[in-house]
């Protein structure tokens, strides 16, 4: 497991944060091991701000909630949907940047449109125990596509690249990035997904509310101070908050 550590002064709170280390540009490994991304920045920004010494951890994300309800860390920041699901096993802090959903098809698809109709009798791919991925089974799935599901993005990416799938449903932002760039010859972006629009926030144990409330003390000030708005910069051309 890799582990990014961000110290701070002598006496300091010390906060264990998860992250996936999978998808990128949000976060990934470097090729060292290290872990880089958006939610790495914003995590150590938000460190900074509390004055806190964190340690960043990668974590699969299929264990990532069981690994914070079984204490072996004490916060998630891996861009992770705020869903009412999600908030009967973990509390969430505000949001830190929202996000539709969006579908990604070969550049030769004669697919006109991202609707349920338009998906009859497609294959679809996903990431696993995801919002997407949720949508593309509740949705498309139940209206006679045929959806796959993956343990990463990048597994789905990899199919979506070498045609194994018809279309791919993902967090508009993170597949925008792989447009530009592993993606740019074989595909293109069909387009956002209606009514899809959902706010990323920083996952807490239940009845951590000191913690949710110097996390979301920490997101009002970075955002208010401009430090946010830089890293923003550095991965995207437009707003995400």
């Amino acid at each position: 497991m890799a582990a990014v550590a961000f110290a701070s002064c002598a006496g300091a709170q010390e906060i264990r944060i998860a992250t996936e280390g999978a998808y990128p540009p949000f976060n990934s490994l470097k090729a060292d091991g290290t872990l880089e991304g958006f939610d790495v920045d914003i995590a150590n920004a938000l460190c900074a701000e509390m004055k806190a010494t964190c340690t960043i951890v990668a974590q699969d994300w299929d264990g990532i909630i069981p690994g914070l309800m079984a204490k072996k860390y004490d916060a998630i920041v891996a861009s992770m949907s705020i869903t009412e699901e999600r908030k009967q096993q973990i509390d969430f802090t505000n949001k830190y940047y929202t996000t539709p959903l969006a579908v990604v098809v070969p550049k030769d698809s004669t697919l006109a449109g991202v609707s349920v109709e338009d998906m009859k009798g497609k294959i679809v791919g996903a990431q696993a125990s995801t919002t997407q991925g949720n949508y593309a089974t509740d949705s498309y799935g139940k209206n006679s596509a045929d959806v796959k599901l993956y343990p990463t993005q990048d597994e789905a990416a990899a199919d979506m690249q070498n045609g194994r799938i018809d279309a791919l449903i993902s967090d508009k932002f993170v597949v925008a990035d792989w447009l530009n760039n592993a993606g740019k010859e074989c595909c293109k972006m069909l387009g956002d997904v209606a009514g899809t629009e959902t706010e990323a926030g920083i996952g807490i144990r239940k009845g951590d509310d000191e913690l949710r409330a110097k996390f979301n003390k920490a997101i009002d000030a970075v955002v208010a101070n401009g430090t946010y708005k830089k890293i923003v910069a550095k991965y995207f051309p437009f707003d995400i908050y």
